[in-house]
């Protein structure tokens, strides 16, 4: 890009005084940032500035699955159900029932963060009952 000179005025030279008694350098206009230069294709300058909206990914979900043992009382899974999960007196004993018949049986699906706690206080709740009722997590 080369500087214009301004017009109308003429440019001092390095060492010439203006009168202040401060040498002056020359007055020189500044490219003009929103006209042509140089190889420029003539547009006016203006720009578009698009604002790219970040993509929010949904989160991971995991299933929360109980195994069947031949110790845990068969109550005592229909209470964790009905409590760790919020399932109705019915839904409960389904889930127990499925989980007797098929080894495993699905409880729920959540975030990793939700599964994870749902396996600690189910396992937690199971120790503290002295019953050896195991719970995993799965990612669906």
């Amino acid at each position: 890009m080369s500087d214009v000179l301004m017009q109308g005025r003429a440019a001092p030279s390095l060492g010439r005084n203006s009168g202040s008694g401060v040498p002056q350098p020359p007055i020189r206009a500044a490219a003009n940032p929103g006209g042509p230069t140089d190889g420029d294709d003539g547009r006016s300058g203006t720009a578009i500035i698009t604002r790219t909206k970040p993509k929010t990914k949904r989160p991971s979900l995991y299933r929360v699955l109980l195994l069947n043992d031949d110790y845990t009382p068969m109550e005592f899974v229909v209470h964790v159900v009905e409590k760790f999960f919020n399932k109705s007196q019915e839904d409960a004993y389904q889930i127990m029932m499925h989980v007797h018949q098929n080894g495993v049986g699905e409880c729920g699906i959540f975030t990793y963060e939700v599964a994870e706690t749902k396996v600690t206080q189910v396992m937690d709740f199971a120790r503290k009952h002295q019953h050896p009722l195991q719970c995993v997590m799965e990612k669906k």
